[in-house]
């Protein structure tokens, strides 16, 4: 299962860099990793997971645009929950409600067209409670567990 949260900070890293415009890059192919960075870098994805996350987002969009613009904030422009809660008008706790249903729009868009991401493999949840083993009995007449 996905970390969805870290998905969405590391595509926030990428979009922040401004590599979600596609039409033309700022710096020249094969320069990019020759210029110092000018300022603390944050994690980021890969140019494909980028573009996957942002057709995603293009469907939040359409579907609630407000969700959408939350997650941009809070991911790409990276304001404090406390603040996105004063601009509105709401507690804190109420724009954590509404961020976790918009993760959970993304988180279903991927796991309904069964997209693997490149970052998936760094981005996994742990399982922290063990499998509870069953014992089941076979008999001729039924299955008991």
């Amino acid at each position: 299962m996905r970390d969805i949260q870290t998905v969405l900070e590391w595509w926030g890293g990428w979009a922040a860099q401004n590599n979600d415009s596609v039409d033309y890059s700022p710096i020249a192919a094969g320069f990019k990793g020759l210029l110092p960075a000018t300022k603390r870098s944050r994690p980021s994805c890969s140019d494909d997971d980028g573009l996957i996350m942002n057709s995603v987002m293009v469907k939040l969009k359409q579907s609630n645009p407000y969700f959408h613009q939350l997650i941009i904030a809070y991911y790409v422009l990276r304001l404090p929950l406390r603040t996105l809660g004063n601009k509105q008008g709401i507690s804190h706790n109420q724009v954590l409600k509404r961020l976790q249903s918009a993760e959970g729009f993304i988180d279903g868009c991927l796991a309904m067209a069964e997209i693997t991401l490149e970052m998936d493999r760094y981005c996994q949840k742990e399982n922290v409670y063990e499998p509870v083993k069953k014992r089941c009995v076979i008999t001729k007449s039924n299955l008991l567990c």
